[in-house]
């Protein structure tokens, strides 16, 4: 049997492979009237497409947790119940394909009211359709950005509870795997590294300080979601800055360990994303090491995202142990049935939607 294709079984949870949707935002969702926000049938097709092309686990791109957390106005939140009803349907629909509805809550911090990549990405003015955007420090991403509102510790407490909140709604909604987005520069990553969070409160300074937003809503969301089922904590890695102070695979082991005593059941291993001029060596596989490392020495089930593009690649990443799952991002954009060519090439039986049959034929 493939390593790939073993059923992985987290609290109660059975994930029936290891090849798992990334959460990608597709700037799809409704960005004004009472549907602000709402998973619109783009997102039901372009899902659900995936779970019928046989990923065990397919996760709902980063969902922000209230209007100002998310990265464009063209994203999805789960703030209300007309957001909720819409993703209900999404959950169901990955259900009804036998693989496992998973979503990511975000909140976009200073990285927030941006335009859609396509159209230059960027920040977006208020008068455009934009907002004012918050942060742990007054420090904007980069040269053109807005600087920050500095988080009160009152705010802070409101958006961990903005968490919870959205963690309910998820539930509610369906889904069986609920993610904190702690990577990629936004709020929660923002928090972590001391490139972004310069405080000199309890929410800042030392590794305690500056991960407290981080073990809190990791807290909160673990409060509210079933014992029963999983939790997932996405982190970057590192942020890829050797030579000054930042955020490290040391501190990141930390944190696992910290958000497995938590209760948070599996580390998400992504890394960079909080700084524009950092430097990356993007070679195949190139996150992998950082996965191997924190679970080697947290102990906590991981998975590996970057430039995972073939079968027999990620077969061996999962097989040597250097994580328990893979992400696919790009590859799944490419091909949705791309579980189901890997699991031809690995020769391990597969039964294709029984609506493609006469396509398929003998070759699933």
């Amino acid at each position: 049997m493939s390593a790939l294709f073993e059923p992985l079984t987290l609290r109660s949870l059975t994930i029936p492979n290891r090849i798992w949707l990334s959460p990608m935002c597709m700037y799809s969702a409704a960005s004004e009237g009472p549907d602000t926000g709402a998973a619109t049938d783009f997102h039901l097709a372009h899902l659900g497409s995936r779970a019928a092309g046989g990923a065990g686990l397919v996760m709902v791109e980063a969902t922000g947790v209230r209007p100002d957390g998310r990265i464009s106005p063209w994203d999805l939140g789960l703030w209300n119940d007309r957001q909720q009803e819409q993703l209900a349907r999404v959950a169901a629909l990955i259900t009804r394909h036998g693989s496992v509805p998973a979503i990511q809550l975000a909140h976009a911090g200073r990285k927030a009211s941006t335009d859609k990549p396509l159209a230059g990405g960027g920040p977006l003015p208020v008068e455009q359709g934009g907002w004012p955007v918050v942060g742990p420090s007054p420090l904007p991403f980069n040269e053109g950005y807005p600087v920050p509102e500095e988080l009160t510790e009152a705010q802070i407490a409101e958006l961990v509870e903005d968490f919870a909140a959205s963690a309910r709604r998820a539930l509610a909604a369906g889904f069986q795997v609920v993610e904190v987005h702690g990577a990629h520069g936004y709020l929660t990553h923002q928090f972590l590294s001391p490139v972004s969070n310069h405080r000199t409160d309890g929410y800042g300074g030392d590794f305690a300080g500056r991960s407290r937003f981080a073990r809190e809503v990791a807290a909160a969301v673990r409060a509210v979601w079933p014992a029963e089922l999983p939790v997932f904590f996405r982190i970057s890695a590192t942020d890829w800055l050797p030579e000054e102070p930042s955020w490290t695979v040391e501190e990141s082991v930390l944190l696992a360990k910290e958000l497995q005593a938590i209760g948070v059941d599996l580390v998400d291993v992504s890394t960079g994303g909080n700084v524009p001029h950092a430097k990356i060596a993007v070679e195949p596989g190139y996150q992998v090491p950082f996965a191997e490392t924190v679970r080697r020495e947290s102990g906590l089930p991981v998975n590996a995202v970057g430039l995972i593009t073939d079968a027999a690649q990620a077969e061996q990443i999962v097989a040597e142990g250097r994580a328990d799952a893979v992400m696919l991002g790009r590859e799944l954009l490419r091909d949705p049935y791309w579980p189901l060519h890997a699991a031809r090439e690995l020769d391990v039986p597969r039964n294709w939607p029984a609506q493609y049959g006469y396509a398929v034929g003998s070759r699933g």
